[in-house]
């Protein structure tokens, strides 16, 4: 299990607002971030968290303004950002850090998307995925994985097999570039990727949800968030 220390909450918090402060004036993105993270002498992880975390506060309304919840959907074709929503559902399993961004979407900040390996975190939330789309009675899914990740062809076939065994009816492919498929999705798709929720009208943060129903019910996940809204 990878091991990632959670940042200082004060500090983060204070640093959160230095950098959103910035970025509302409309000063570059990654220079303020260099700005604030040397100011507070942060470590990679903090700098991670306020880079997935925090977002000019037009943006972030923005994006808030397109998420939809699962439930309001239900029947409608999804598209699935497989390693995308994997992967932010793995971490928190491992209890890695995850932040609870600006713009309504929850995301991990341990950076493990080009070393992603299938493991037995990977199956948890394989299933925790299928019985939270069956529960909020999910229509036709299609999840598309990252090619030149390892063994994706593998990983989508086991995701068809363990998904329709549940009832969900339910492709899943392992393509050359996943954002171009869930660009021309027809319906809805899930995924926190900034791009793709810039680009598209109507989002859903399918792993945020599942994050977010666990941590309310007092399940497994030890989820550890950063308040980084103002007001939320």
């Amino acid at each position: 299990m990878k091991t990632i220390s959670e940042p200082d909450s004060t500090l983060i918090k204070e640093a959160a607002a230095d950098f959103r402060y910035l970025l509302s004036r409309g000063y570059p993105r990654r220079e303020s971030l260099a700005l604030v993270g040397n100011r507070y002498q942060l470590d990679h992880t903090a700098r991670q968290v306020l880079h997935r975390g925090v977002f000019a506060p037009d943006a972030a309304q923005t994006r808030r303004a397109k998420l939809r919840l699962l439930r309001d959907l239900a029947g409608q074709p999804l598209g699935v950002d497989g390693h995308n929503v994997l992967i932010t559902l793995e971490c928190a399993i491992q209890k890695l850090p995850l932040v609870a961004a600006d713009d309504g979407f929850i995301r991990d900040v341990g950076q493990v998307s080009k070393t992603f390996r299938a493991s037995p975190e990977t199956e948890q939330a394989l299933a925790l995925l299928a019985d939270y789309l069956v529960q909020q009675q999910a229509g036709p899914v299609s999840v598309f994985y990252d090619a030149p990740l390892s063994l994706s062809g593998e990983l989508a076939h086991h995701t068809r097999e363990l998904w329709a065994a549940r009832g969900l009816t339910v492709t899943a492919a392992a393509v050359p570039v996943p954002e171009r498929e869930l660009l021309a999705f027809s319906g809805p798709i899930a995924s926190s990727d900034t791009h793709l929720i810039d680009a598209r009208k109507e989002i859903v943060d399918l792993a945020g949800e599942i994050i977010r129903q666990e941590a309310a019910g007092g399940g497994q996940f030890r989820i550890l968030t950063f308040p980084l809204s103002p007001g939320k």
